[in-house]
Parts: C-alpha cells; sequence; structure tokens
C-alpha cells in the first residue's frame, strides 16, 4: 500500500481584471500576469463602466485600474465597486502616469487600495497585486507617505470636511489601543513593525486593526490611512 502523503492542494491564482483605454498596454499586463503561476488575468476592459460590469461579473481579486479613460473614467469606477456590497473583496490598484498627481488622495478616497506608476518595473507591478491581494495597503516607492499625507490635508477630494466630521465621530467607538494602532498603520507600520513598536504579537495587531476597520467602515489598510489623516487624528508632516 502506497502511503505516501498526497500532495497539497494548489492556492487558488490571484485572480486580476485590466482596465485600460490602451489596448497595447492591456497585451503587455496580460503577458506579464499570465507568466507568473500565481495569478491569471480573467477580464478585459476599456472604460470605467466596462469595468464596473466585468468586476460583478468576474469578481477578480484585484482590479489593475487606469484613472484617465475616456467615458466613465477609473476614478469613477472604484466608486462604483466600492459601493456595492457585492464586490467588498475585490481591491484595486490605480494605475497612474504621473504617480504625483491631483489624482492621489482622490483615488484613496474613492477606496483604492493603492496606486503605481505605469512606469512601475514589470516586479513592482507583481508584487502590487499580490500585496492589494492580501489586503494590504500599496502605496509605491515614489509616492512617500508624507506625500500622500499633504494631499489629503489639502482636501483633494472636495468632500474631505464632511468626511473628517464623519470619521471624527466614528474615532469614538475606538479603543484607546485601537487608536494606536491606527496612528500607527497611517505612519506606514506592517503588522510586524506595530507589534514591535507595542510589544505584543503580530496576531494580536491583526486583531486590532480589523476592529478598527469594522468600526470604521473601511475596506483596508489605504482607507484607514484617509481616514487616520482626514479626521485629524494624523497630522502631516511638514518637514
Amino acid at each position: 500500500m502506497d502511503h505516501t502523503p498526497p500532495e497539497p492542494a494548489a492556492a487558488a491564482p490571484i485572480t486580476v481584471l485590466l482596465a485600460d483605454d490602451q489596448a497595447l498596454l492591456r497585451s503587455a499586463f496580460r503577458v506579464l500576469v499570465d507568466s507568473e503561476p500565481d495569478m491569471e488575468v480573467v477580464g478585459e476592459a476599456s472604460d470605467g463602466a466596462q469595468a464596473f460590469e466585468l468586476a460583478r461579473r468576474v469578481r477578480p481579486d484585484v482590479v489593475l485600474m487606469d484613472i484617465r479613460m475616456p467615458g466613465t473614467d477609473g476614478l469613477a469606477a472604484t466608486r462604483m465597486i466600492s459601493a456595492d456590497p457585492e464586490l467588498a473583496a475585490v481591491r484595486v490598484v490605480m494605475l497612474t502616469t504621473f504617480e504625483v498627481d491631483e489624482y492621489v488622495a482622490a483615488a484613496l478616497r474613492a477606496g483604492a487600495s493603492g496606486f503605481l506608476g505605469k512606469g512601475a518595473e514589470p516586479e513592482d507591478l507583481l508584487n502590487a497585486i499580490r500585496v492589494a491581494a492580501a489586503g494590504e495597503a500599496l502605496l509605491s516607492p515614489a509616492a512617500t507617505k508624507g506625500l500622500i499625507a499633504t494631499f489629503l490635508a489639502q482636501g483633494g477630494g472636495g468632500d474631505a470636511p464632511a468626511a473628517g466630521a464623519a470619521h471624527s465621530e466614528r474615532l469614538a467607538a475606538l479603543t484607546g489601543r485601537e487608536r494606536e494602532v491606527l496612528v500607527l498603520v497611517a505612519a506606514g507600520l506592517s503588522n510586524d513593525g506595530i507589534a514591535g513598536r507595542l510589544e505584543v504579537s503580530p496576531l494580536t495587531v491583526k486583531t486590532h486593526v480589523n476592529r478598527a476597520m469594522a468600526k470604521l467602515g473601511a475596506r483596508d489598510r489605504a482607507q484607514l490611512v484617509v481616514i487616520a489623516y482626514e479626521s485629524g487624528l494624523v497630522r502631516p508632516r511638514t518637514d
């Protein structure tokens, strides 16, 4: 009798939806993504409206969303995805031609998990997909946390004051430790980094992060960063 243990089941690949009005770029992204054994492209869209409809149909893990598209742009499509309860598990990574522009804060407010410049290295793009699929916040190396904080403080989304007031009310529901963890998340620390700072286990930090997300209505860590700044809990550095 063969007592060889069965091979462990392979993890399901990360499913990716590509949304960009340039067919050539979509083709390049498809080749890159499909070359990885742990991910696959499950759809392509040439505008935001099509991206939203495809997201509802195929339920991808991650959408690579171009910000600037004709018709329904990437910001509008991201808001639509974020507002749909059935797409709560879908993560959006915004693709920008220029990483430092007026769309950065708007992309995060719209519900994006992060953003990446179109000129990023292939390995950075693949890492972005994996990071977003894992539910982490993705802030590209070229976009420093201080810069994002500045954009958020400037109120680039238009309704920032109202959003800030709403967030401030919700902050009252957090425990002291949850607020402490939120500040460290906004500073860009990972769960392991926060655990080291507070001298607790990463699992304890994860619990606090998840509870803070639930109380604040945040989809992921990127949204926690937005809330921390918009509520005034964390102030941008001016140096």
